[in-house]
């Protein structure tokens, strides 16, 4: 099974555990900075170690958009391991909203639309 990174912004943080839940029951090794990151541990460290870790990163969106600092840095270093061959993928996942105009060619599982019928599209994309 896959090891999958979820990036979302704070606002989303619900639906993206809900996500993250569907994942892991799915056999997946699931990153969710609220299973993750415990008091006292360096923020930037223990996302540093989840990004590297990491075959996939779903990039949860919404209204809330996708430009939090924290988020920006997740799915643009992610990017930048792409394009340098590491072969790592960035899974784009609609909440309602619209993604970066640098991924909008990526097609994306749209939860907000059919949840379940997006969650068999992201889980035939992981791998």
């Amino acid at each position: 099974m896959a090891n999958v990174f979820i990036s979302h912004r704070k606002d989303d943080t619900a639906l993206a555990e809900r996500l993250a839940g569907n994942l892991s029951s799915a056999g997946h090794t699931v990153w969710f900075d609220e299973w993750e990151i415990h008091l006292g541990d360096s923020i930037t460290e223990r996302i540093n170690a989840g990004l590297e870790g990491s075959s996939y990163l779903v990039l949860c969106y919404s209204a809330s958009g996708v430009t939090s600092p924290w988020i920006s840095r997740e799915w643009m270093s992610t990017l930048y391991r792409q394009l340098e061959g590491h072969g790592v993928r960035i899974l784009p996942v609609n909440f309602g909203g619209s993604a970066p105009a640098i991924l909008a060619d990526l097609k994306y599982a749209d939860m907000s639309a059919d949840w379940d019928a997006g969650l068999g599209q992201l889980l035939k994309a992981i791998r």
